[in-house]
């Protein structure tokens, strides 16, 4: 009879390591907000076109996601420490040009570099947690760090980069990443363990061309549909998407060494969570964007007062990704992952609660419950598509993770956003004062901030008017998404209990 050697116990040697790991993930997160803020102070120095502006801030987005599938499996073949060293060496030289860039297109470019560059980090970082952390307990903790630190990044961006702009120039808010990526490449070696599959073949290019063709143009139609509505340039592009995702698959399954396995989505616990991962993002991105609206148009608060009113909203991903672990230990995985998702269900009901300021408390209410009802998917989540994955494919199950993110986030967004502008319309057009000139009525129907623009511009009476009615047809747009957020959700617990059921979990 053999006996069963418990896991070894991760050493202080890991642990130090897991925060060296944590920091680049942070700086990742905040990276894709801080920029923001800097636009004005870049369009007045560089003097950017409106095209080359939405190229700025979009093309990092865009090679992330684009790169997600290559990196982790790149990661498997060559190594994920040598991958991610190689991705910070990167991410901080084009970090520190692009904070000199003296032209939009050098600018661009940079930013490309570091989009790149940056999709390195999350599936070298995951993988490695699962090299580094052998026992299930330490293995879903670490996680949790690992998902707070984007969570941190992301709530901190916006502030990290208020008080930069407030000090210094606008190419202050990249050299963050400098000291973090510095700090990476020196203890890096020593602290972090190597690990790649011995038994790789060859990245197959031409999987690569077509996953990264397949995710960029998918990603740019949903993202003009959500800025213009589905026109024919957004339906064709995500039609293309889709084929080349298509060919992309069918080729998978021909490849000894696929670019991506699509045999884990046969496991049952794989699925589930890739599923109720891609659901959430959906919802969560989807009403996020109303969030930010309705504190700065509605109830007319400042950015930086829009941040610490989110801000709970991110500790609570921070302290839930953290606890839930711990928790875990004594109510099993699938309970916790639905009641989560439950939880977040009611926190999106909860907003459709806010209509005044007034509300305030509400709409943090709910965005607390809907912090930490998701911590859980997300951090138990990660630990089961790693864990279902065998260890020498671990780089490319945690790219198909971010890869999920990253994509439902994108969908997200211009799904709530299409529902949102349709009822914006719909509601403000019957009120609108009668008269406003033609153009103005365009202007007000198009969004609530080009509402907000053209009453400032207007008599107090006629403004004030189209100021009230503007603010009460985005309310009713912002119910409607918080609504079916809510909806999503309930759907994401009756499926994951459903799936996950399928194969009993301690």
């Amino acid at each position: 009879m053999k006996t069963l050697v418990p896991p070894a116990k991760a050493t202080s040697r890991e642990w130090i390591g897991l925060s060296i790991i944590a920091l680049p993930c942070l700086v990742y997160a905040m990276d894709l907000t801080v920029l923001n803020l800097a636009l004005p102070a870049i369009s007045t120095q560089l003097k950017p076109s409106g095209a080359q502006l939405l190229w700025i801030v979009d093309i990092y987005g865009f090679l992330v996601a684009g790169f997600l599938i290559t990196m982790g499996t790149l990661g498997d073949r060559i190594g994920r420490r040598r991958l991610l060293l190689a991705g910070a060496a990167a991410f901080g030289v084009a970090s520190i040009i692009a904070a000199f860039s003296t032209s939009a297109e050098m600018l661009i470019a940079m930013r490309a570099l570091l989009g790149i560059a940056g999709a390195t980090l999350a599936p070298s970082t995951l993988s490695l947690i699962r090299n580094m952390f052998h026992d299930d307990a330490q293995r879903q903790f670490a996680i949790g760090v690992w998902i707070a630190s984007f969570s941190l990044g992301g709530a901190i961006g916006p502030l990290v980069g208020g008080v930069l702009l407030e000090y210094f120039w606008w190419g202050s808010v990249f050299l963050v990443a400098v000291p973090v990526m510095i700090a990476l490449l020196a203890l890096g070696p020593t602290l972090l363990p190597e690990f790649r599959d011995p038994n790789a073949g060859h990245v197959d290019l031409p999987s690569v061309v077509l996953s990264l063709s397949a995710v960029l143009i998918a990603i740019y139609g949903v993202k003009r549909s959500a800025e213009q509505g589905m026109d024919t340039v957004a339906a064709i592009a995500i039609g293309a998407g889709i084929v080349l995702a298509v060919m992309f698959g069918r080729r998978q399954g021909r490849l000894a060494y696929p670019l991506l396995d699509l045999k884990l989505f046969r496991m049952p616990r794989f699925t589930a969570a890739i599923t109720a991962y891609g659901l959430s993002s959906l919802a969560m991105f989807g009403v996020y964007i109303f969030i930010t609206q309705y504190l700065q148009l509605v109830l007319a608060l400042s950015p930086l007062q829009a941040g610490w009113v989110t801000l709970p909203w991110a500790l609570a991903f921070v302290v839930g990704s953290l606890t839930a672990p711990r928790i875990g230990r004594h109510v099993a995985p699938v309970k916790l992952m639905t009641g989560g998702l439950a939880a977040s269900a009611l926190g999106f009901f909860l907003l459709m609660l806010a209509a005044d300021a007034g509300s305030l408390l509400v709409l943090i209410g709910g965005t607390l419950l809907m912090g930490f009802g998701l911590a859980p998917v997300f951090t138990l989540g990660n630990e089961m598509i790693l864990t279902s994955a065998p260890p020498e494919r671990a780089g490319a199950a945690s790219a198909i993770s971010e890869t999920t993110s990253e994509l439902s986030g994108a969908l997200g967004i211009a799904l709530f956003g299409s529902i949102g502008a349709t009822m914006y319309r719909t509601q403000l057009i019957t009120t609108l004062p009668a008269e406003m000139a033609p153009q103005n009525r365009a202007a007000a129907m198009a969004t609530l901030g080009g509402a907000v623009d053209v009453a400032s511009a207007m008599d107090s009476s006629i403004g004030g008017a189209l100021l009230v009615a503007a603010r009460l047809a985005f309310v009713d747009a912002f119910h409607t998404a918080a609504l079916v957020g809510a909806g999503i959700m309930v759907f994401a617990t009756f499926l994951a209990a459903r799936m996950l059921r399928s194969r009993p979990m301690a």
